[in-house]
């Protein structure tokens, strides 16, 4: 019976026979209590008896929609609405007809931004101090979003809202992301009735990793943009939802994968850009400072800082480098226009449908600053992996596929650094406010009288509480069993009535990766800190932002008592936040990890053909050790083909395949693929196998490591092990492979696939799926 297995999940007890009878009557009582409630009548037949349902409880009448809107990788000069040159129509008609916030702020990067976002509280307050693939067993780093501090989809949804995730989530934790659950903190788990998106920061724009709610989301072959295939979906369940359940509204966050990397828009996009930035990025800061002032959205006598000592003037750049770089610029505008055009079709679905007026959108442009990325920019990993000087050239020579699907693009930095203008420095520098100030829309024509501008001070974690207060909701006291706790951030509701009323969020600490500031009352106090260097011989800076809003002048030596009153509030709020202890990533050797993936420490995984992907980071984990990988194949005729295990795609992985009659495995390494391959295999049951021995590489001071990415590297083309397979335990083939190889098996872009290779190929020698057509029993992963 349920209530005793309910008894048993509970208590984790053997059931006595008293206890068995303490359970009955308990659940007794339970059936007479909800019996008490029919308000009908039960007589002996049907005409003595009186039919009674309970009431369907809705949301009180009007309750507006909310759209959560959030960009991903933007920086403050990035779109048009608020000064940028990247074309922006819909931003800059909600930004015309609601507010523009001049002075919000997020952490500075994508996972942590989000959980700020969606709880209103810190992110180390709930758990998600740094990625959930990079998590560690501290309350403020273990990504295990607490119940106590729920989501605002789960308040709403209490509120008797329908809610919907659509695009980019990065909250749940890297060993629950698999289709065997847990789900409690999958989106479906935190409130929200439906999510098709991804789990992990970026995915390939054409051939993304998708879930529907707790399933993988099969779109192949796939010719849309990832924007268009979200922005389909969202108006799907808008239309399910205004269909079958019109007196309620609706929730949804829309988190876009633009303009994070890899840069991929749709031709008709990159084409209308182009020539368009060929005057460069020094011309690009000016220009849109100039455009910002005329705006309004920043203090008219404000100076452009210097730029970036590492980013080279324009004019010092070569023919070829200028080429390059505008044509990057060209599709990283691209990018975020398509993701605007896309969201304007959410717009326009709500106006012709006659809710618009009754909807509150919050567009939020980037959840951090613009990234750091490199100086020549990236079109795949190969060419990066190139000298500098030969990257220019050989990425020239595919110019006409930047932007495709043939690409895995990122942007120079001399371009991301300028679309971060006014500010210095980028994403991840939680320090500055290049890092963490972000442009903020706030629509409601309903509710918004007064048009225009608002310089208050205010932060990510005050989005939930100004939802709760403009849709006049409630956070119920207990929600899933868990008592709340309050809000830590501040409604911007009395800041949408009155444009000169003075802020109310006045204190605010930002951490990531030991990077830290403290701001107060228009103070700051910050540290950039160096990964891998002794926190205590960080030096903090002191900037007054009343008058430096863009951090030209450090004050620190001349006002120190104004700056220990500062880091003292820092300790007192780091404290207070789980911020302790401070990491800054070098501490056990880099994201990912088998320590957080699904399967942990196991030295043997068995995998089944018809299981679902793995991502990268949650499925099983091949970085810097040696492993085999045994396909048991119970029968196998000559005409059989196909891939029997891959992961990765057409940037970097691993495919280990028949065809031809031959047993066949591709190494990917940044589109460079080498094989290994057998003779003619024999009828009948086969055991193939992949091994890898893994050399670990001598470091040298200074570089940066092949594999984790830290800072100390070894040569990249150091001998780092060996490849080999074997056909029934008989070795067939081998190779050696270099230490600048290893990183394209360990760090796989695209999902582990088993029986079949999803999503893009690791090889050019067959075309997705290529499902395996003999008997595969199984795939084993055995660590050495």
């Amino acid at each position: 019976m349920k209530f005793i297995s309910n008894l048993k999940r509970i208590t984790g007890y053997m059931l006595t026979p008293g206890l068995l009878l303490f359970a009955f009557l308990q659940h007794a009582d339970a059936q007479t209590d909800t019996a008490e409630t029919f308000k009908g009548k039960i007589g002996k037949t049907f005409s003595e008896s009186k039919e009674w349902w309970p009431e369907k409880k809705h949301a009180p009448k009007g309750a507006p929609n909310v759209v959560l809107f959030l960009i991903d990788d933007a920086g403050y000069g990035t779109s048009s609405a608020f000064g940028g040159l990247m074309e922006t129509p819909t931003l800059d008609s909600l930004a015309s007809h609601g507010l523009r916030y001049t002075n919000f702020h997020t952490t500075a990067i994508c996972g942590p931004t989000r959980a700020a976002l969606l709880t209103g509280r810190n992110h180390h307050s709930v758990h998600m101090g740094y990625f959930n693939y990079s998590a560690m067993g501290f309350p403020g780093y273990d990504a295990h979003m607490p119940g106590d501090k729920a989501t605002i989809a789960q308040i709403l949804h209490e509120n008797h809202y329908n809610t919907f995730a659509v695009g980019k989530y990065h909250l749940t934790p890297l060993n629950e992301i698999t289709s065997a659950g847990p789900f409690d903190r999958w989106p479906t788990g935190q409130g929200f009735d439906h999510f098709f998106g991804w789990h992990l920061g970026h995915t390939d724009q054409y051939h993304p990793n998708l879930y529907e709610d707790n399933q993988v989301a099969d779109v192949e072959p796939n010719t849309k943009h990832v924007s268009t295939l979200l922005a389909d979906k969202a108006i799907k369940y808008i239309a399910n939802q205004r269909s079958a359940n019109p007196d309620n509204p609706f929730f949804l966050y829309f988190a876009t994968g633009a303009i994070h990397a890899p840069h991929q828009a749709d031709k008709k996009f990159i084409d209308q850009y182009k020539g368009k930035f060929d005057k460069g990025w020094d011309w690009y800061r000016e220009e849109v400072f100039a455009r910002q002032k005329k705006l309004g959205i920043i203090p008219a006598d404000a100076i452009l800082p210097d730029r970036d000592p590492t980013v080279p003037a324009w004019d010092s750049l070569t023919p070829d480098q200028r080429e390059l770089y505008s044509k990057h610029m060209e599709v990283y505008a691209a990018m975020l226009t398509q993701a605007d055009y896309e969201f304007g079709r959410i717009v326009n679905y709500l106006k012709e449908t006659g809710q618009l007026d009754n909807t509150i959108i919050l567009a939020m442009i980037g959840d951090n600053g613009s990234s750091h990325s490199t100086p020549n920019g990236s079109f795949n990993g190969h060419i990066t992996g190139l000298p500098g000087k030969e990257q220019v050239a050989e990425a020239l020579k595919h110019i006409d596929e930047f932007g495709t699907s043939s690409s895995d693009m990122d942007a120079p930095s001399g371009w991301t650094q300028a679309t971060n203008t006014p500010f210095r420095l980028w994403k991840a520098d939680a320090n500055s406010e290049g890092g963490t100030h972000n442009p903020l829309i706030i629509f409601y024509p309903k509710g918004i009288k007064e048009k225009g501008i608002r310089n208050q001070y205010s932060h990510i974690i005050d989005i939930a509480p100004t939802i709760v207060d403009l849709t006049g909701t409630t956070v119920p006291d207990v929600i899933n069993g868990y008592k709340q706790k309050p809000f830590e951030g501040s409604s911007l509701v009395y800041s949408i009535k009155d444009a000169a009323v003075a802020s109310r969020h006045t204190i605010q600490y930002y951490e990531l990766r030991g990077k830290r500031a403290i701001y107060k009352d228009g103070w700051k106090a910050e540290v950039y800190h160096q990964t891998g260097t002794d926190f205590a011989n960080d030096v903090w800076e002191l900037y007054n932002l009343n008058n430096d809003f863009n951090e030209r002048i450090d004050l620190a030596k001349k006002d120190t008592g104004k700056l220990k009153e500062l880091v003292d509030l820092f300790d007192h709020e780091a404290k207070k936040y789980n911020v302790y202890p401070l990491i800054d990533g070098s501490q056990d050797g880099g994201i990912g990890g088998r320590k957080r993936s699904a399967f942990g420490f196991s030295n043997k995984i068995v995998l089944y053909p018809g299981v679902d992907q793995f991502l990268s980071y949650s499925g099983p984990q091949l970085s810097k050790q040696s492993f085999s990988i045994t396909a048991q194949v119970d029968a196998y005729s000559k005409n059989d083909q196909g891939v029997l295990y891959a992961n990765g795609g057409d940037f970097d992985g691993l495919s280990l395949f028949i065809k031809n009659g031959k047993f066949q495995v591709a190494h990917n390494t940044g589109t460079i693929v080498k094989y290994l391959e057998s003779k003619p295999l024999p009828e009948g049951k086969l055991n193939l196998r992949f091994e890898l021995h893994y050399i670990a590489p001598k470091a040298k001071e200074g570089d940066q490591d092949a594999v984790a990415g830290q800072k100390v590297k070894a040569n990249r083309n150091e001998n780092a092990g060996t490849e080999s397979i074997y056909v029934n335990d008989v070795k067939v083939a081998e190779r050696d492979i270099v230490a600048d190889e290893i990183k394209y098996i360990g760090g796989y872009i695209d999902a582990i696939d088993v029986g079949q290779d999803l999503n893009s190929a690791v090889s050019d020698h067959y075309k997705t799926p290529f499902k395996f057509t003999g008997h595969l029993k199984n795939v084993t992963i055995e660590y050495k």
